[in-house]
């Protein structure tokens, strides 16, 4: 169908908010938009003024719904209006959902170097959501989000949300029957990228422990304690500069991580 700009004109889109259904259907345009947007991080994210989010939920959820050709969705009771808003907010869910996990992957790899390098001690907390993130976790998320911002990563996200309502248009109360299946399966991958991203590190940090053991056996009268900390500290710094060349190539493969779990997620909630 042609999209309802098209169809009605500029002069009859005022007259078509108060045809049967349209106020509806613009809400659960809203709906899927807002749960996409407000918990997408770096989008949604931030402590500062909150009507930007409004708006911005508000101005993509209008383009749309002038975009689509879909028909008003006539809905009989509350109880339906429920079971329809739900659906909505899990598809939304669902789609920010994979940018979290791609972000738990780089996280649950900052947190094991952090933990071996005993940074876990000196957490920062984050503002916009009152968590306490550790500052290997902090450094390596502000470098993806830069990289994501450079290959426009934000785009990505409204064009799955605009490919969403192709796919799982609203006026329908079935989803996806992959979709909890997808969402396993892509959590797991994940979490076994997150230990692929810390790999290189863990493993000179692994002999730097060993030289910590050794030393502690040859030399019992060392203050193991405090050498240790230096040098678990100390060999931690020097094995992310040794292998900061290699932090590009992890960055694209969660980048692409992204991008696949974005098309899965779609797949997953074809109806």
């Amino acid at each position: 169908m042609l999209p309802i700009a098209t169809q009605l004109g500029p002069n009859g889109l005022v007259e078509a908010l108060f045809m049967p259904g349209m106020l509806e259907s613009i809400g659960l345009f809203m709906t899927r938009t807002g749960a996409l947007l407000l918990l997408t991080p770096l989008i949604g994210s931030g402590a500062s003024f909150q009507g930007y989010k409004i708006a911005l939920v508000v101005s993509v959820s209008a383009a749309m719904f002038l975009a689509q050709g879909l028909p008003p969705v006539i809905v009989t009771s509350p109880v339906e209006l429920a079971l329809h808003i739900g659906r909505e907010m899990t598809l939304g869910f669902a789609l920010a959902f994979v940018l979290h996990l791609v972000l738990m992957a780089m996280r649950v790899g900052s947190e094991l170097i952090g933990n071996e390098m005993a940074f876990n001690m000196a957490n920062s907390v984050d503002p916009s959501t009152g968590e306490s993130m550790p500052v290997l976790s902090r450094m390596n998320e502000s470098l993806f989000f830069l990289a994501l911002l450079s290959v426009d990563g934000h785009h990505w996200v409204i064009r799955a949300l605009a490919e969403s309502f192709d796919r799982a248009p609203i006026g329908s109360l079935s989803v996806g029957p992959d979709l909890p299946h997808m969402i396993a399966t892509f959590f797991s991958q994940m979490f076994s990228a997150g230990i692929a991203f810390a790999a290189p590190i863990l493993a000179l940090l692994m002999m730097v422990s060993l030289t910590i053991g050794l030393i502690a056996r040859a030399v019992p009268q060392v203050n193991i304690m405090d050498l240790g900390f230096s040098l678990r500290v100390g060999g931690g710094l020097m094995a992310i500069g040794l292998l900061s060349p290699t932090l590009a190539p992890a960055m694209h493969s969660l980048l692409e991580h992204f991008m696949t779990g974005l098309e899965a997620g779609l797949d997953a909630m074809e109806v």
